[in-house]
């Protein structure tokens, strides 16, 4: 799906979504290659993210970042300093997800030239989920 135009934008079948939903929620094995088309599964990732009780980076981590980005606007080794260390205070899973996110999502951002989800595309998809 990374060649798929429009991935994350373009909404995938709610019923598909739905049933895939509901088998996650009941641990039943998702067999996402076979049983579900590319938006449908896009679309899967960005309900999971919008749905978790807690943000991926919570508001205070926001905060902090913001702080980073307002006063090392120059120095860019300071600010990314600071954002190291406002992500290592985050708990473990949250760590985890946002780093396996960062990974694919710039994995995406590569096709960028076919599927045109540049990073900033990204950023406007998934922000708001990560953020809240």
């Amino acid at each position: 799906g990374l060649r798929r135009v429009g991935i994350f934008r373009i909404s995938g079948s709610v019923n598909k979504i739905k049933e895939l939903k509901q088998k996650y929620n009941q641990g039943e094995k998702v067999d996402l290659i076979n049983h579900g088309d590319v938006d449908s599964v896009a679309s899967l990732l960005k309900l999971f993210l919008n749905e978790l009780p807690v943000a991926v980076l919570p508001d205070s981590v926001c905060a902090g970042m913001l702080k980073a980005f307002q006063e090392h606007r120059i120095d860019t080794t300071e600010c990314i300093k600071n954002l190291r260390q406002l992500i290592s205070c985050l708990p473990k899973a949250h760590q985890n997800l946002l780093q396996f996110l960062s990974a694919f999502l710039l994995k995406v951002a590569t096709h960028s030239a076919v599927n045109c989800m540049t990073l900033e595309n990204l950023a406007i998809v998934f922000g708001p989920a990560l953020f809240k």
